[in-house]
């Protein structure tokens, strides 16, 4: 029978144990956008033999792992101080979580004891189970849009095997908002409060599949180095001068912004210690705008160079 590709949920749970299935059940159901798999991913290994005839030589797979991408709305659970139903993703993508009750639920990037998921990806009766899961994301938010979190994340393959599409339950994930005037608000860059089209920040996490022998198979996550562009109305140099921000060395500066209007779906965004790169001109409408590359630094302490708040 043909399987429906509509008919398709995933479920993410933190695994206490690296590599081992937390079984995860309808109530770690996500909503997600433009979701995929790569149910498998390996090195191709060909015997290149020799032989006094033409054709092909047969080829072996080594590293064998899988790879999930889906992208979640940028909005909160919908209570202050719950975390979003994706808040596992965020963990394994190396970040930590500070709740406070009925208040707040802070993400900050750590460098060691990084959590790792478990991801069932289910396509109408077919389960893939990936386990040891490791991450990285994206944020893109453009005007007139729904903001995003675009993940992608490594695994271990395990064999897929014939499982029901469990009910989900879907919760704490609240309705989106669009990324505009009024539903958005705080936006600076270098303490520059300008007319916003767009900001994007990547993560930067690298990730490598590891299978050693005699040892356990494993997703590592081995560095981070966050990056992102901002599209923002050009204007006159009196009045912001990004151009010689960009090339005076160590002219760090500040990036934030606060999307959403009501407790328990607002998002801030926040980085201290940007560094702004080259800057380039491009047209919207006939208006000249701003596309300014930038990377986000730790400070001295570390472990500081953003962080995500859902109040």
């Amino acid at each position: 029978m043909a399987l429906l590709l509509r008919k398709r949920l995933i479920l993410i749970e933190t695994e206490s144990v690296y590599g081992t299935d937390p079984s995860p059940d309808g109530a770690d159901a996500v909503l997600v956008r433009d979701l995929n798999i790569t149910p498998q991913q390996s090195d191709v290994v060909s015997r290149d033999l020799i032989r006094p005839y033409l054709g092909a030589s047969e080829q072996l797979l080594a590293n064998t792992r899988v790879e999930c991408t889906f992208s979640v709305e940028l909005a909160g659970s919908g209570t202050a101080g719950t975390a979003p139903q994706y808040g596992k993703a965020l963990l394994a993508c190396g970040l930590s979580e500070t709740i406070v009750a009925a208040t707040s639920v802070t993400y900050a990037p750590v460098s060691e004891s990084f959590d790792s998921i478990t991801i069932h990806y289910n396509v109408d009766g077919v389960r893939h189970k990936v386990t040891g899961c490791r991450g990285t994301f994206v944020i893109n938010a453009n005007v007139g849009e729904i903001p995003t979190i675009d993940f992608t994340f490594t695994g271990i393959y395990n064999a897929p095997d014939d499982s029901a599409l469990p009910t989900a339950t879907y919760a704490n994930q609240a309705t989106p908002l669009i990324f505009k005037s009024g539903n958005t608000d705080t936006f600076e860059l270098l303490s520059y409060s300008g007319c916003l089209q767009s900001v994007s920040f990547d993560i930067g996490n690298t990730l490598v599949y590891r299978d050693l022998i005699g040892c356990t198979k494993q997703v590592l996550l081995t560095d981070r180095a966050a990056s992102g562009t901002v599209v923002l109305e050009a204007v006159p140099i009196a009045t912001k001068d990004y151009f010689a921000a960009a090339l005076t060395d160590g002219s760090l500066g500040n990036l934030t912004f606060q999307h959403g209007t009501s407790a328990g779906n607002i998002v801030d965004f926040a980085s201290t210690k940007v560094d702004i790169g080259d800057i380039s001109y491009s047209d919207q409408d006939g208006i000249a705008m701003l596309n300014i590359p930038y990377v986000a630094t730790p400070s001295t302490s570390g472990d500081d160079e953003f962080s995500l708040v859902y109040t």
